[in-house]
């Protein structure tokens, strides 16, 4: 199978999952299905890529496959955890089903079929790839992303369990360095698919994918709205930890800057 006519199967696939998500979304007024629907929907993609070619496996396409599946199914598990089961609807999609329509809200759930097409190219990349060894980088930087991301969940999940923290912010281990560490983390495992397609001629196209993730962390879905939320929701505690701690990268605490009176 030729790598266009792989991607329109992804492309297909991947709509079909979301149009029935949509069904179910529809039905019980959850919407939220539609985050843990983007995560299976790139590995159902880089699952269309590892078996569609006919090729033999190798063990830089069996990597990929398993990497891409414990990242997707993990993400997955988890929002449908925290999100949807035994959960209201996220407040941004209640104000966007009132504002569109169930019918319009259809369109949001094929865009994220879409951009899930769009971020799996490491993925076609790496199964297209003439490489054959274990991309030993790749699966040391997916680690890193994996294992910092994870903790950094487990972290703030053991400070919000408190009763005694509410109203306050997690300063603890890797929330101490960063006001988002598991966003940081998210950045760095897409960085490790984007070295699985590298092996590929055209793998510099693959590096297209973390940019995506990274703009979207920084200025769309992730930083800004769960800034407006921190703010919203924990004030003046919240405010300090912005002048103190950086918003992306792990970094050292600063000072926090005295205060000065007027005049």
């Amino acid at each position: 199978m030729t790598a266009p006519l792989e991607v329109a199967v992804a492309a297909l696939a991947s709509s079909a999952l979301m149009s029935g998500l949509w069904l179910i979304g529809r039905r019980v007024r959850n919407w939220s299905v539609v985050d843990p629907g983007w995560a299976i929907s790139v590995v159902l993609c880089a699952l269309v890529y590892a078996t569609a070619s006919g090729a033999p496996w190798t063990a830089h396409r069996v990597v990929t496959l398993a990497c891409a599946a414990t990242w997707g199914l993990r993400h997955a598990f988890l929002l449908l955890k925290h999100r949807v089961i035994g959960r209201p609807e996220e407040g941004r999609y209640v104000e966007l089903r009132a504002r569109w329509g169930s019918y319009a809200f259809f369109a949001f759930f094929q865009a994220q079929a879409l951009l899930a097409v769009i971020l799996s190219l490491p993925f076609l990349l790496a199964c297209r790839s003439t490489a054959t060894a274990v991309p030993v980088p790749a699966v040391l930087v997916f680690g890193v992303g994996l294992l910092g991301e994870a903790i950094a969940d487990a972290q703030l999940r053991a400070w919000t369990s408190n009763p005694a923290h509410r109203g306050r912010t997690c300063r603890r281990g890797l929330w101490a360095w960063s006001r988002h560490p598991n966003y940081f983390f998210e950045f760095v495992i897409w960085c490790a698919f984007a070295l699985l397609g590298s092996s590929h001629l055209y793998g510099f196209l693959a590096f297209t994918a973390p940019a995506i993730i990274l703009l979207l962390l920084l200025f769309v879905t992730g930083i800004p709205p769960a800034e407006r939320q921190a703010l919203r929701s924990r004030g003046d505690d919240y405010r300090a930890y912005q002048r103190t701690t950086s918003a992306f990268v792990p970094w050292p605490r600063r000072a926090e800057p005295p205060n000065r009176s007027k005049g």
